[in-house]
């Protein structure tokens, strides 16, 4: 035997012939699928093929073809190929099993639930429906496609390679590509566990505690991807400069929304600057608090100071600054609240930085509520559901377990979730009470009436039944800014951004009384100019709450509210007549000559400006009105002499500008801002001013890119 084994070992192999090593190949893969064809089912599978990798499944066929068996381009070509759809496929977390025969299987009980995502929860209803099925990608759903036909017609290999080449695999990644855009998915990289970095896999991050200004990603770690092309924002033009002589009167409805601070926030701290259009200066001037004087007693709802002073980024142009505070209601004598939940569940919300976010977030209300309020819940995705009856907070556990079951899943049908959500609230009114709709979502409506338009017209009607409606957007990838701030104009409400647990607590537990109970609505302001003293004037911010000046005395025009204890502050710059900083010339005929011989006669020559208030107590439909005459008492000599508030909200409203680009703050540095902050910080109990300073140096670095 050693003998023949030693003659053996001398003898040179024939060369390898390809073709018999391809009909080799073919025939073991034949066979292979016959054993697999014929196997019993395997577990959590009734069509009794085994769940297979997608390299396996595009390998094989490939493999088998004649030109690239046993050859080198096999390995150049398919290898990288199917690595890299398998990242692709797998970077939202969602495995790559047909969905909806397994939610089948659960339903019959024909095969053990499989483990669900670490950031998921268990659906609320029963049993799934069509509509409430979690949405698969594009992506996901052609390759289950090719992979459902391959199974069906049951070809061989051999057979199959012709229906599935390269030239699918290139458009499959394509499909993923696109997939993953259209979706706005927020990508992560996470450090992979030991031993699964060769593979190319990808681990969700864990959603943890959350600090409230995030600190910028540092060089090398892995930071969010985002298609901010499908975020939509109101495409409102800035301010114009007006003359005193052709237009006196400027009439704007109140904006108590903070949601435009907390998204130029995410965007700063997540490295990049935000889109223009999301900026409303209003919004990041009134996100703070501020200690304003405020009125004594709830007969007179708010009360207005004024103070002029020296402009900051223009000496020869001044501000008149406008702040009024809202009547706080003491906790004690909080009216009970009739609140609904209205939670957007579709899929488009299957992230951790909205669903996730938001049950966190309502958990964190919740615990805030008194005991006699009453919370329910409606949800909507592909069509919309009660799944919490008007319940008393004092089953509290009942509340928490309703909100810690939702998961996300679906197209988003939000028309009929609003009927639904006041449809409930009036059900549950509670009289001389809050009642509010409170919205939840990433504000992307694609079933039944979407548009603006549509929706608008659904929540006019609604706001008649003495509802209130509060809109808290989630997320980023598609968001739709435009539609909630649609919602909250014109639906006696207001809306909020949370894009933290802190700002989730800011805005639901710390400023809750603001947010939840109102004291008054539609509220407007007039301010009409004296040509006398004042040439030009132009307001920063509230582009979007434009009122025509006949709108201010009619009570049927929609305005803002304003809740307890609400700040509300609006600045002008107003140049006074004769200062080299006018920017029209004098008319040549009528106007010009006859206006301050009018101002002079009408006795009130030493007056800059006439501020007058409009508004509404809840539940009442006729208007009282509030005058402030604002004169030379009102003036400052210098910035540094106004209230400490009054410079940072100074120095807010020219960050906020220089990042909408308007050309008037154009020469004032982010560091002369950052010094204007800083100067006029003060106490800072919550950290927002200190935050509000790492945000400027943030968008001075970005800015320098």
């Amino acid at each position: 035997m050693d003998k023949e084994l030693e003659k053996l070992s001398r003898l040179t192999a024939p060369a390898a012939n390809s073709e018999a090593r391809a009909r080799a190949l073919a025939a073991a893969m034949q066979a292979f699928d016959s054993a697999e064809n014929n196997a019993a089912a395997a577990q959590g599978n009734t069509k009794g093929w085994r769940p297979r990798s997608i390299i396996n499944w595009i390998w094989s066929p490939a493999m088998n073809k004649k030109f690239l068996a046993g050859s080198a381009l096999a390995t150049l070509l398919v290898i990288p190929a199917a690595g890299y759809l398998t990242i692709e496929l797998s970077r939202d977390g969602s495995p790559i099993v047909d969905q909806t025969e397994i939610a089948g299987n659960l339903v019959q009980n024909n095969a053990p639930k499989p483990a669900e995502p670490v950031t998921a929860a268990p659906q609320l209803s029963e049993a799934p429906t069509e509509e409430s099925r979690p949405a698969q990608s594009s992506a996901v759903s052609g390759v289950q496609a090719l992979q459902d036909k391959e199974l069906q017609t049951a070809k061989p290999a051999a057979e199959r390679l012709s229906e599935f080449d390269a030239g699918d695999i290139a458009a499959l990644k394509n499909k993923s590509e696109d997939s993953a855009a259209s979706l706005g998915m927020a990508k992560r990289v996470a450090p992979a566990a030991p031993g699964m970095a060769a593979q190319g896999q990808l681990l969700a991050e864990p959603m943890g505690a959350v600090a409230p200004s995030p600190a910028p990603p540092a060089e090398g770690q892995a930071q969010i991807q985002l298609d901010p092309s499908r975020e939509r924002f109101a495409n409102a033009a800035s301010n114009p400069i007006k003359s005193v002589v052709t237009d006196p009167v400027s009439t704007f409805s109140a904006d108590v929304d903070s949601a435009s601070y907390s998204f130029v926030r995410r965007s700063l701290t997540g490295g990049a600057m935000p889109d223009p259009q999301s900026v409303r200066v209003e919004e990041m001037i009134n996100y703070f608090p501020y200690d304003w004087p405020s009125p004594d007693r709830a007969e007179q709802p708010f009360k207005a100071t004024v103070t002029v002073m020296p402009t900051p980024w223009n000496h020869d142009t001044q501000l008149m600054h406008v702040a009024i505070k809202g009547y706080d209601i003491a906790p004690a004598t909080a009216p009970h609240a009739n609140l609904v939940f209205l939670i957007d569940v579709s899929g488009s919300m299957d992230e951790p930085d909205k669903l996730p976010l938001l049950k966190s977030a309502f958990r964190l209300l919740v615990n805030r509520l008194k005991a006699d309020d009453t919370v329910s819940i409606v949800t909507y995705a592909g069509n919309a559901g009660t799944v919490l009856e008007p319940t008393r907070v004092a089953e509290k556990s009942k509340i928490l377990s309703a909100i810690d079951r939702l998961e996300a899943g679906g197209s988003t049908g939000g028309a009929e979730g609003i009927e639904a959500a006041y449809d409930l609230a009036k059900q549950a009114f509670v009289k001389d009470g809050v009642n509010r709709v409170m919205l939840a979502t990433d504000g992307d409506f694609n079933v039944g009436p979407s548009s603006d338009e549509d929706l608008k017209r659904i929540i006019e009607e609604k706001r008649k039944d003495g509802i209130f409606l509060t809109v808290l957007g989630f997320g980023r990838g598609n968001l739709n800014d435009s539609l909630m701030q649609t919602l909250a104009q014109n639906g006696n409400g207001s809306a909020a951004y949370i894009d933290t647990l802190a700002e989730a607590q800011k805005t639901l537990v710390e400023e809750a009384g603001s947010t939840l109970f109102p004291i008054a609505k539609d509220v407007k302001f007039q301010v009409e100019f004296n040509p006398e003293r004042i040439a030009e004037y132009r307001l920063i911010g509230y582009e979007t709450r434009a009122l025509n000046r006949e709108d201010f005395n009619n009570d049927r025009v929609d305005a803002g509210d304003i809740g307890s204890g609400h700040s509300v502050t609006a600045i002008y710059e107003i140049t006074p007549k004769g200062s080299p900083a006018v920017m029209n010339d004098d008319l040549r005929y009528g106007a010009a000559d006859k206006a301050p011989a009018e101002a002079a006669g009408s006795g009130h020559e030493g007056e800059l400006a006439f501020v007058k208030m409009r508004y509404k107590r809840p539940g009442e439909d006729k208007s009282a009105l509030i005058t402030t005459p604002v004169g030379a008492g009102n003036a400052v000599a210098t910035i540094d002499a106004a209230p400490q508030d009054v410079r940072f909200s100074v120095a807010v409203a020219a960050f906020g500008q220089k990042l909408s680009r308007i050309a008037a703050v154009d020469a004032y540095s982010y560091q002369a801002i950052a010094d204007l902050a800083a100067a006029s910080r003060g106490t800072d109990p919550f950290g927002y001013r200190s935050d509000f300073l790492g945000l400027v140096r943030l968008a001075d670095s970005l800015s320098q890119r």
